[in-house]
Parts: C-alpha cells; sequence; structure tokens
C-alpha cells in the first residue's frame, strides 16, 4: 500500500506550488543563483520512520537553521551559566541582523539573531579551544543531528565572506563590550563555515527528529546533548526562532521552528516529530514563503499546534470498578495512554472521591505507555497511603513499566486474575 503520509505531503506540495511571491537570498551571490522551483518536504518520526516528497535529497546549506543546533552544543560543551552570562533568551522583535543588545550588560537578546548566534560560535568547545578546533566540533555536532557526515560547501563559504560586512560590524560591536574576546573577524568566520553546512530536506526532518525525542537521534540512537538542553532550545526556537515574524508564527502555527535563507524550515515538536520543508524563495523576514505555507497547512491539518493538546486527564482512567472474585470485592482502577501530573492528579482524585472500601485495590497499567516521574510519585502516594489505611494494593504491570520504581509494600502482578483471584 502506498504510503499515506508520503501521498499527503505530495498533495501539499502541489497546493502550494503555484506561489511564486519572494525571491531567493540576493545578498549572497552562491544563493541568489540557487533554483526558486525547488520545493520539498519531510516529516520524520521520533522512531526513524522518515516520509518525503518533492526534492527531499536536493543540498543545499544549513544558513541559520544551524543556530539552534549549535547552540545546544555550546550548552553541552560551556553549560547553562557560562553560555547564559553571554547571550539572553529575550525575544528581540527585530530582523535577525540587527543589533540587538542589551543596554546594562551588551549580551546579545538571544542566540537566534546573529548578534547572538555570532558570540554562541565563540563558545563551542573548551575554553581554550582554537577557531579550526570549534569548526570541526560544529561540523561532527551537526553531523550527529542529522545522523550522518556532513560536509562544507566552499563556495557558499566564500561568497557569504566576501559580503559579510554586517555581520563583521556586528562582532566588532560585541568585541567592543567584551562580549567576544578574540578576534571578531576569526569568529565571524566560524560562523559564516557552520551556515555552508551542507544538508537536504532529509537530513533536517532528522535533525528536527532528534530534537524532538529529546536529543536523541532516531536512526543511530546517539544521545547528541541531553534532553535537559533540548527543553531549553525548543522554548527559545520557540519564542525567537522566527525573528520579527515569532508572535505571528507562535499563534498560526504553533510549533518550535528555525528557519534559514538558503530555503531551509524545520520544525520540531516533542515527542512526535521533526518536520523540514525546502523552498528557496524568501519573504521580507527572511522566511521560505512556501515554506511558511506549508507548515501552516501541517499545523492546521495534523493539529501540531503545541498548544492544541487533547484532554488527556480525563482519559487515563480507562474504568474504575469493582471486580467480585473468589477473594471477594476488589476495587480495580484500569489506567491507560501517556500519564503525566494531570492524569495523574485524575486518577487520585478517582482514589478520593470514590469512597473505597474493598480490602484490596488493584492498579492496572498494561495500557499504559508512559509514565512520568512527577505521575509516578503522585500514583505511589497514593498507593502508600491506601496500605496505610490496611488495604492491599497491586499493580497490574505485564511490561514492566514499574520496573525500577520503588512500589513499597504494593504488589507488582502481570495478570489481573493473579491480584483479583
Amino acid at each position: 500500500m502506498r504510503s499515506i503520509v508520503t501521498d499527503y505531503l505530495a498533495d501539499a506540495l502541489f497546493r502550494v506550488e503555484p506561489d511564486t511571491s519572494g525571491q531567493t537570498a540576493q545578498y549572497i551571490p552562491e544563493l541568489a543563483g540557487a533554483n526558486p522551483e525547488s520545493l520539498a518536504a519531510v516529516v520524520a518520526t521520533i522512531d526513524g520512520e522518515v516520509y518525503g516528497s518533492g526534492d527531499s535529497d536536493v543540498e543545499f546549506t544549513i544558513q541559520s537553521i544551524s543556530k539552534p543546533f549549535v547552540y545546544a552544543l555550546a550548552l553541552a560543551d560551556r553549560g547553562f551559566d557560562a553560555v547564559l552570562d553571554k547571550v539572553g533568551v529575550e525575544p528581540s522583535g527585530e530582523a535577525f541582523n540587527e543589533v540587538s543588545l542589551e543596554h546594562d550588560t551588551g549580551r546579545p537578546l538571544n542566540p537566534m539573531i546573529n548578534a547572538g548566534a555570532l558570540t554562541v560560535q565563540s563558545l563551542i568547545g573548551s575554553w581554550n579551544s582554537e577557531p579550526e578546533d570549534r569548526g570541526e566540533r560544529v561540523r561532527q555536532g551537526l553531523s550527529a543531528f542529522a545522523g550522518r557526515e556532513l560536509t562544507i560547501d566552499e563556495r557558499v563559504y566564500s561568497s557569504e565572506m566576501e559580503t559579510a560586512h554586517r555581520n563583521l560590524a556586528i562582532a566588532h560591536m560585541l568585541r567592543s563590550r567584551d562580549v567576544l574576546t578574540e578576534d571578531p573577524r576569526k569568529v565571524v568566520a566560524g560562523y559564516v563555515r557552520q551556515c555552508a553546512v551542507v544538508v537536504t530536506t532529509r537530513d533536517l526532518a532528522m535533525m528536527a527528529a532528534t530534537l524532538a525525542n529529546r536529543g536523541v537521534n532516531p536512526l543511530t540512537n546517539e544521545q547528541v546533548v541531553s534532553g535537559e538542553i533540548v527543553r531549553h532550545v525548543l522554548s527559545v526556537m520557540f519564542t525567537c526562532g522566527m525573528y520579527d515574524a515569532a508572535g505571528d508564527w507562535a499563534t498560526q502555527v504553533g510549533i518550535p521552528a528555525k528557519s534559514g535563507v538558503g530555503g531551509g524550515l524545520i520544525g520540531a515538536l516533542p515527542g512526535q516529530v521533526g518536520i523540514a520543508t525546502f523552498s528557496p524563495r524568501l519573504d521580507e523576514h527572511g522566511h521560505s514563503v512556501r515554506g511558511v505555507s506549508l507548515f501552516e497547512r501541517f499545523s492546521s491539518d495534523m493539529g501540531l499546534h503545541v498548544m492544541e493538546i487533547p484532554s488527556a486527564a480525563s482519559s487515563v482512567v480507562r474504568s474504575n470498578r469493582v471486580h467480585d472474585g473468589e477473594r471477594g470485592p476488589t476495587r480495580v482502577l484500569r489506567l491507560q495512554g501517556g500519564i503525566r501530573f494531570a492524569g495523574a492528579e485524575r486518577i487520585v482524585r478517582d482514589i478520593e472521591e470514590s469512597g473505597i472500601d474493598e480490602a484490596r485495590v488493584v492498579f492496572d497499567v498494561a495500557l499504559v505507555f508512559s509514565l512520568d516521574a512527577v505521575a509516578l510519585r503522585l500514583i505511589l502516594e497514593g498507593s502508600r497511603r491506601l496500605i496505610d489505611e490496611g488495604r492491599e494494593v497491586y499493580f497490574v504491570d505485564p511490561d514492566g513499566i514499574l520496573a525500577r520504581a520503588d512500589v513499597g509494600d504494593a504488589v507488582i502482578v502481570e495478570e489481573l486474575e493473579d491480584a483479583v483471584g
């Protein structure tokens, strides 16, 4: 059977293809000559399935899409305190190449604008890293996110360096405020080199899926950066990744995203998918015109807005019934799905409101596929209090979701019959 997802992507491309508004990045000669008709969309799931349509294997340079990934690498290399001391996390409300610095500290407002990205570039690797070492660290790090070895387009690098006057001006301004402590020209060269890394739309979707998968590449299973770093990076992407269009993007599309003037655009939806599109014609903000249209369509059609969350709290309790077995009446709560705080609160509230009179209580977690730490603590505390009241408590756990949990005096069984008799 043909893939439904691939057919959907093909239809989405067909619908946006007639839009020829915008133009390629004219201020960089190599990018200005890109094929404006190129068009692709790829979706990568967090378990490694990849669906693509259009020019998904056409190569182009990553440009500013490198920013969140290099930021993640800097956080991994230097730690949160050292990086946040140099770069803020506040939206600038300005274009990507504005000199947006805090008045008192001189820090760039966030790592997604060029001033912040230049500063982040200087924070890669150890404290005494040479520019060449930082460049290789970036290339290897981006390769780890993509799940394959990436290379650098030397022609694009040279072309951008010839026109990097504004970035050089920003770097010198940062040096004058002691945000940068080395030769600004070397920092700009390193930043331009990271922007010249060659990718495909398929690569970008896998990189986004690695962010969606808490820093674990779905293909290689490598933990590229920690989940804590990913949460921080995705938050900054959501508020700052689309520059002076970030507010419109957050309300209309609602997916943490980053664009590049090469025509690429990525979105990472935590726990679900990584999405990438490619179309070189840009709007006034420097975002791909057809890429933005595609993301608006994806968000609407597939309900991908991060604020469009189904009510899990009311559905985690599949049933709450009394089972009459050989050992007498037993209260059985059958749980299901992915349980977080709100769902666990509903479970313990069901216990409190049920007025349990039965001597045995069973939590059946056979249909639960995830249980976060807060939810686990709530449920185990409920179990402990039931035991303190003199009741027997059982967990039906055939898949071992509680294997590492300390359930106290509760009993773990594999079948419901083992608990109710």
